[in-house]
C-alpha cells in the first residue's frame, strides 16, 4: 500500500463522523442465504440520518477545513444524497452551505436539503451543469468547494464503513461488494479493508449502463463515457475519480455489471428481508452480488457482504420498480405470439401454454389473417422454465419472438398494443430520454418541431429526474440525412428503434 494510502488510513481510523453518523447494523438477510446458499450479509446505510453513507464523507472532509474555510463558507453540487450529508454537516458545525442542484431534482431532494439548513440554488439540466455552475461560484465567491467522491478526506470519511464491517462480521466476510459511482465508497474501504485484512476480496458493482469504473480498469486508464443511464441515478457518474482509480486499481479484486431489472429484483429482495425499500444505487452491491453467485456456482457457504447505500428513493420510481423487479428476478417472461385470427385461437393459445398464470396480455385487432399478442408469463423456474414455453409454442407452429430483455418493449409497448396502422408511410420510430421538469415535454416538442410529422408518441415518467419518449416521425427517404442531423443536434439521449421487433410485431 502506497505511503499516502497508509495516512488515509490513520484518517479513517481517527475520523470524527460519528459527531452525526451512526454505526449502521450488519443484517443477516436468512431468506437470501437460503435460497443462494451462502451466508450473507447487508449493511444497512440507509438508517443514518441522512438515509445514505454521504454524510460520512461529507463530515469528514469538511471538519479538516481550516477555521477561514470555514468561516468563508462551503459549496457542493448534488442531486441528492451528497447535498443532504454536506447540509446535515454544515448545520452541526455551524457553517454556511451552499448546494447547487439541477433544475430537474424531485422537490423532495430538494426540500430535505433545506430542512437541513442548506442554502439551495437550482441551476442546470443535470449534474454537470450543476457542477460547472458550482466551481464558478466557488471561485467567484472564496467558497470551498466539497466535492462528492474525488477527495482524499471525503474518501476517508466512506471508509469508516470498512471498519464498522470488520468489527461485526463474525466471521469475517470472504467478500465485500461494493457500489461503484465516482469511486469514493469503494476506495475509502479498500484502504480500511486491505490495511489488516487483504484477504478479503472487495469486488465494485455499476449499472450496464454507467459502467466507468469497469471501462477504467480495461482501458487501465480512466475514460470518459459517452452516456450513462439514468435508472441508478446515485452511480450515474461518466468518469471515475482521480483519486478514488488511482486506489482502485490497485487494491480492487474485480467488477461486476449488473441491468436495471437485476436491480429493481435486489430492491425488492431487501424489502422482503427488511420492510425497507432501497434507492436503485442502494440496492446495486446486492443485485452484483447475486450475480457473481450465478456466475461461481461452484463456490458454496461464503460470507458475503452487500453495502445498501441508501434509501432516498422517489415513491413515483416504485410502479417502474415494480414492473421490473419480477422480470429481474426470472419470475416474468415476456413473449410477442403471432396467433390465427380465427374463432378458438386464443383458447388454443392458452392451452398450449398450459396452467401458467398470465401477468400480462395484450391485444387489438390487425388483419383479418394474423393476430399480435403481448403476453406476460408468471415463471416459477426462471428462464429454463421460459424456453421450455417457447420450445413448445414454436413445436405448435406459433411464431414467437422472446421480448423479455427488449428495454422498449418494457418501457413503451406494454402500455400502448395498438396494431398497426395500414395506411401509414416512411414512418421512424425513436426512443429519447429527455430532462424532467415542467414544460419539458412542450419544450420537447418545440425541439422536434414541424418540418415532420409526428404519427405516433407515448411519454413515461416514472418519479425520475429525466421522461422517457417513444416517437414515431414520418420522413422520406430522401429526407432521412437531414433528419439524423437534427436528431444530433437536439441534444436528447436518442435510440433508432425502427427495426426493434417490438415495433414491428405490434405498432
Amino acid at each position: 500500500m502506497k505511503p499516502e494510502h497508509l495516512k488515509i488510513y490513520t484518517e479513517i481510523q481517527n475520523s470524527p463522523v460519528y459527531d452525526v453518523a451512526i454505526k449502521t447494523p450488519l443484517t443477516e438477510m436468512p431468506l437470501l442465504s437460503e435460497r443462494m446458499g451462502h451466508h450473507i450479509l447487508l449493511k444497512r446505510e440507509d438508517m443514518q440520518p441522512v438515509f445514505s453513507f454521504k454524510i460520512r464523507g461529507a463530515y469528514h472532509k469538511i471538519t479538516q477545513l481550516s477555521d477561514a474555510q470555514k468561516n468563508q463558507g462551503i459549496i457542493a453540487a448534488s442531486a441528492g444524497n451528497h447535498a443532504q450529508g454536506v447540509a446535515l454537516a454544515a448545520k452541526k458545525l455551524n457553517l454556511n452551505a451552499s448546494i447547487v442542484m439541477p433544475v430537474t431534482t424531485p422537490a423532495i431532494k430538494v426540500n430535505a436539503v433545506k430542512r437541513r439548513g442548506g442554502n439551495v440554488i437550482l441551476f442546470g439540466d443535470n449534474y454537470d451543469e450543476a457542477f460547472e455552475h458550482a466551481m464558478h461560484l466557488s471561485k467567484q465567491q472564496n467558497l470551498t468547494f466539497i466535492h462528492p467522491f474525488d477527495d482524499l478526506q471525503t474518501l476517508a470519511g466512506q471508509g469508516t464503513v470498512g471498519l464498522e464491517i470488520l468489527e461485526q462480521s463474525k466471521p469475517l466476510p470472504d467478500i465485500i461488494f461494493v457500489p461503484v459511482g465516482g469511486g469514493g465508497l469503494l476506495a475509502g474501504m479498500l484502504i480500511a479493508i486491505k490495511k489488516t485484512h487483504p484477504q478479503i476480496k472487495i469486488i465494485g458493482v455499476e449499472p450496464e449502463d454507467a459502467a466507468c469504473l469497469d471501462a477504467a480498469l480495461k482501458a487501465k486508464k480512466r475514460v470518459i463515457l459517452k452516456e450513462v443511464g439514468i435508472f441508478a441515478d446515485g452511480v450515474a457518474v461518466k468518469q471515475i475519480g482521480e483519486h478514488t482509480f488511482d486506489i482502485a486499481k490497485d487494491l480492487i479484486d474485480g467488477c461486476i455489471t449488473v441491468t436495471t431489472d437485476e436491480m429493481c429484483a435486489a430492491i425488492k429482495d431487501i424489502f422482503e428481508e427488511t420492510r425497507i425499500i432501497a434507492e436503485p444505487a442502494g440496492a446495486l452491491s446486492l443485485a452484483g452480488l447475486k450475480r457473481y453467485i450465478d456466475t461461481h456456482p461452484t463456490e458454496k457457504n461464503k460470507t458475503l457482504v452487500a453495502i445498501n447505500s441508501g434509501a432516498n428513493v422517489n415513491f413515483d420510481r416504485l410502479r417502474h420498480i415494480a414492473e421490473r423487479a419480477e422480470i429481474g428476478e426470472e419470475k416474468e417472461g415476456i413473449l410477442g405470439v403471432t396467433i390465427p385470427e380465427k374463432p378458438g385461437s386464443f383458447k388454443r393459445f392458452c392451452e398450449t401454454i398450459g396452467k401458467r398464470a398470465i401477468t400480462e396480455f395484450n391485444y387489438r385487432y390487425s388483419d383479418s389473417s394474423n393476430a399480435q399478442v403481448f403476453v406476460g408469463l408468471q415463471l416459477k423456474k426462471g428462464r429454463p422454465e421460459l424456453e421450455t414455453v417457447i420450445q413448445k409454442l414454436e413445436e405448435a407452429h406459433y411464431p414467437v419472438t422472446n421480448l423479455t430483455d427488449n428495454e422498449m418493449a418494457k418501457l413503451h409497448i406494454r402500455h400502448m398494443v395498438g396494431g398497426h396502422a395500414t395506411q401509414l408511410t416512411n414512418e421512424r420510430l425513436y426512443r429519447f430520454i429527455f430532462p424532467e421538469r415542467p414544460g419539458a415535454l412542450l419544450e420537447f416538442l418545440k425541439q422536434i418541431g414541424t418540418q415532420w410529422n409526428i404519427s405516433l408518441f407515448h411519454y413515461r415518467n416514472h418519479g425520475a429526474d429525466f421522461g422517457r419518449v417513444l416517437v414515431g416521425i414520418q420522413v422520406d427517404d430522401s429526407d432521412l440525412p437531414n433528419f439524423e442531423k437534427f436528431i444530433q443536434t437536439i441534444g436528447y439521449s436518442c435510440e433508432n428503434e425502427s427495426d426493434n421487433p417490438a415495433y414491428n410485431l405490434f405498432l
